[in-house]
């Protein structure tokens, strides 16, 4: 069987990217189907901010997509064992490697960390960034409802809602961060705050790779913008064609 290989050194099958192309045009979405809580609530509402969204974890959806959302609900731990079981890890390694789009939610926020540490169990986590989840040393758990972030100047995934409030349920969270790495000529990830007994990352924006605490498809009108943004990303950015010489009357 012939095979294609995408830019990001990815071999799939041949005809995924004919499956997956939105015949509106539309940016695709995968909604990565591994086992996690309801999806169905992310994949309305990231078709309401106007991708064409497939619930998968075949390779070629996950890997052809224009971006890949990955949900978490539950303990680090599971999650981690549920992802590694359709072999999700090396796939959005391989996405973040080739510049492909990836947004986490929840414990998909959590589980990009090196580790999780949960009644007293550490698992290991994909260390796509550094630091450890850890119970939140507040006098109630789980934090659940509505909160303020606080948004870094220049957000992309925030523009629009910098002051508004998102939809939190999770007793687990990252405290501290700890990526002091910067790359020449890139820009450094930008992470969103906010606080339950103690000052916790809600999100975190990191070229192709973003995910928030919170749960923007429960977050109502914000979280949808939010969404939007993220699938507008994904639209393939026009050029800008040269004007040319004494066009539009200019001396």
């Amino acid at each position: 069987m012939s095979r294609h290989i995408l830019k990001d050194g990815a071999v799939v099958d041949p005809k995924a990217a004919s499956r997956i192309a939105s015949p509106e045009g539309k940016p695709t979405v995968t909604v990565l189907d591994y086992g996690s809580g309801n999806v169905r609530s992310a994949v309305r509402a990231l078709e309401r901010a106007g991708a064409a969204v497939t619930l998968s974890a075949r390779p070629e959806d996950v890997l052809n997509a224009d971006g890949l959302l990955v949900p978490g609900v539950g303990a680090f731990e599971t999650v981690m064992r549920e992802l590694k079981a359709v072999d999700a890890i090396r796939m959005i390694g391989r996405r973040v490697a080739g510049g492909r789009p990836v947004l986490g939610i929840c414990v998909g926020l959590q589980v990009l960390f090196e580790a999780g540490v949960e009644h007293g169990t550490e698992a290991e986590g994909m260390g796509e960034w550094p630091g450890k989840v850890e119970l939140l040393p507040a006098p109630v758990v789980p934090h659940m409802g509505w909160n303020t972030v606080d948004v870094p100047e220049g957000s992309k995934l925030f523009a629009g809602v910098e002051h508004e409030r998102f939809y939190f349920v999770h007793s687990y969270g990252v405290q501290k961060w700890e990526f002091d790495v910067v790359q020449p000529r890139m820009a450094p990830p930008k992470v969103t705050w906010s606080e339950h007994g103690a000052p916790f990352i809600a999100a975190v924006e990191n070229g192709p790779l973003c995910a928030t605490q919170f749960h923007p498809e429960k977050s109502g009108d914000a979280g949808a913008r939010l969404l939007r943004n993220w699938v507008d990303g994904l639209r393939p950015q026009a050029k800008t064609q040269p004007q040319a010489a004494g066009a539009g009357g200019a001396a």
